[in-house]
């Protein structure tokens, strides 16, 4: 069943989102911790099966620092779209550099597997392919940044195991009280992750800092929403960056926001 968000969340959020507009009901600040989820896989279903209030349009920038320094930036647009079903985030940018053009097509239905449609678009009149990959083949770069198509899925929801961690000393983030979820695969795919912890804002619902973990047990990527305002009772993110440990790489998403009519 799917559950409509009331607290209005503008952008992706991890990784999310998530990415991703995911919020749930309002929770109001101070809220006592037994009236929230206390089990994993009750906290991880209610973060994939909330779906959007609404259609949203957003364009925005991905800025990429390679680990030598390098830097350079790519315009993106991103969509939701409600469908009869379900929903739709759908990232595309316009290429520059040696960056060809991509479309990713993340698909959600509730009760059902992430698709990913990635689809890369070739220069003037050429044929476009597109890939159809399940949640383990989407980790890999989107438009040769640090965020993974399954990063901007938050394919780690649709993972087997969930744990509510409560042996951690730091629940606040940000300057914001969080729920952290522990998430984990028995098989990882191939240089993905096997584990992300990820601090849950009590009022938001939403991931506001992840840490990746690689089959190896090593912290392989870091997640964090930046610059949350509330703009006439909507909240807004400014941007998500995501830095990988191993290449000494960073990427963040910018976004510039008009509400869809």
């Amino acid at each position: 069943m799917m559950r409509p968000c009331h607290l209005g969340l503008r952008g992706p959020s991890w990784l999310l989102a998530t990415l991703l507009l995911g919020a749930a009901t309002l929770l109001q600040p101070g809220l006592a911790l037994d009236q929230l989820p206390q089990d994993g896989e009750a906290l991880a279903e209610e973060l994939r099966e909330s779906v959007p209030s609404g259609e949203v349009d957003v364009q925005g920038m991905i800025r990429i620092r390679a680990g030598d320094g390098r830097r350079h930036s790519l315009p993106f647009h991103y969509q939701v779209l409600l469908t009869a079903d379900g929903w739709q985030s759908i990232y595309e940018t316009s290429g520059g550099g040696m960056t060809t053009p991509q479309r990713l097509t993340v698909v959600r239905r509730p009760g059902q597997p992430n698709q990913y449609l990635l689809e890369t678009i070739p220069p003037g009149d050429g044929e476009r392919v597109v890939t159809t990959l399940t949640g383990d083949e989407a980790m890999v770069p989107f438009a040769g940044s640090d965020f993974w198509l399954a990063d901007l899925g938050l394919e780690f929801l649709h993972w087997p195991h969930h744990e509510i961690r409560r042996d951690l000393r730091i629940t606040r983030r940000k300057g914001r009280p969080c729920q952290i979820l522990e998430s984990r695969t028995d098989t990882p795919s191939p240089g993905g992750y096997s584990r992300v912890v990820s601090w849950i804002d009590r009022e938001t619902r939403q991931p506001i800092i992840a840490e990746a973990y690689g089959a190896d047990g090593k912290r392989f990527k870091e997640f964090e929403v930046g610059g949350v305002t509330k703009v006439d009772g909507v909240w807004e993110i400014k941007n998500l960056e995501m830095r990988n440990l191993r290449s000494d790489s960073r990427s963040v998403l910018e976004f510039s926001y008009r509400q869809r009519e």
